[in-house]
């Protein structure tokens, strides 16, 4: 019988998490699917960004509101250190209520749109914002739906462009998972500086080696009882563990409450939340300064003697994997393999359905129930 993560494909099917496990366990796949298309893609996108990136004039806004969101906080600053144009990640949800802080008219501005349906009402309401507001902006979608609105709107306007993700990207399940990676490794491969393409092949091969290795001890960890999960990561990985916690809240119904700090912030307030019942989990970064000061943070939890566990991901941690010095920006997607595991069989311990925690329709696949407010109404 095939075992997926851990279970069977029929217990996956029967207590509703079929999807989101297979579309955990597919990534690897799915990114080298992505190298491929933007093999394809590489001219025909070089020519629409033209030389943009090199402008100090240029702004470039990453957005998407949820997980999306986080894309392009996870990438933000790596991108925009290697480039003279100003890089921003700026959130649709932040950009509808406060545009004036953000949009210039006379700007020459790139709206990059991080979006797995590419149907939510604030990334359709943050492109028309745009067009109105700043005359000449153009648009990169990097989406996994062809057919959501987004994709379908821009298909025939020179000042956009469409970069569709590989075919098994638009997650079936409520939560993000493959449709998160591929797009972030999208935007750092598309406006990163000289990358090599060879890279997501590499990033493939670990996340194979990793998924392997990890779905036993991922399991174990995720059969244990626990009320609060503590996600900490520095520079990029503070993004990264936003979203890591996003999934332990959303694939358990809210159940077990998730935070997210920096190991340094951590102590300036948020460690109070620790409690017997908590488990904290350290994203451990690349760079070896970075990793002095969350060594420090786990000696401390440890001598606390507080917490449940405390467990590392990451370089040198107890979940590793033998990956190259490469940006934490890069590595993210890798350590987010045990996040979603980790939430998944959280969401199955609970006896929810992982494809739909929320049956009820309290909150939903592609968010309901928002209102879009025209900008000059105020």
């Amino acid at each position: 019988m095939t075992t997926l993560l851990q279970r069977d494909i029929q217990t996956w099917r029967d207590i509703g998490g079929l999807h989101t496990a297979e579309e955990i366990a597919h990534q690897p796949a799915i990114w080298r699917a992505l190298a491929a298309i933007l093999r394809d893609e590489q001219a025909s996108l070089a020519a629409f960004l033209g030389d943009a990136l090199s402008n100090p004039a240029q702004r470039v806004i990453l957005t998407g509101a949820g997980s999306s969101a986080y894309v392009g906080e996870i990438v933000v600053d790596t991108l925009n250190a290697a480039w003279p144009a100003q890089i921003r990640a700026i959130a649709t949800t932040t950009l509808l209520t406060h545009h004036e802080l953000y949009l210039e008219a006379d700007a020459p501005t790139l709206l990059v749109s991080f979006a797995r349906s590419g149907d939510s009402p604030e990334s359709l309401a943050a492109v028309a914002l745009l067009r109105q507001v700043v005359p000449g902006a153009r648009f990169l979608n990097i989406t996994c739906n062809a057919d959501g609105k987004l994709a379908r709107q821009g298909a025939n306007d020179s000042n956009t462009y469409n970069l569709l993700m590989p075919a098994g990207s638009c997650d079936r399940g409520f939560a993000m998972t493959s449709s998160f990676t591929s797009m972030l490794l999208a935007a750092l491969s598309v406006l990163g500086k000289d990358t090599d393409l060879q890279r997501l092949e590499t990033l493939a091969g670990l996340g194979e080696q990793a998924l392997r290795g990890w779905s036993a001890p991922v399991a174990d960890l995720g059969s244990q009882a626990v009320q609060r999960v503590v996600y900490l990561g520095s520079g990029p990985l503070e993004a990264l563990a936003k979203e890591a916690a996003l999934k332990i809240l959303e694939l358990t119904g809210g159940r077990v409450m998730a935070m997210a700090n920096t190991p340094l912030g951590f102590r300036h307030g948020p460690k109070s939340a620790v409690t017997t019942e908590s488990l904290v989990i350290l994203l451990r970064s690349s760079k070896p300064l970075a990793r002095q000061y969350e060594d420090d943070l786990l000696k401390e939890l440890q001598r606390d003697s507080v917490a449940q566990r405390c467990l590392t991901v990451g370089i040198g941690g107890d979940l590793s994997a033998d990956a190259p010095a490469w940006p934490d920006a890069w590595l993210a997607p890798l350590w987010l393999l045990m996040a979603q595991q980790y939430a998944l069989h959280q969401s199955a311990l609970l006896q929810l359905r992982p494809d739909n925690p929320f049956a009820g329709g309290i909150v939903n696949r592609v968010v309901q129930g928002v209102t879009i407010y025209g900008h000059d109404q105020f």
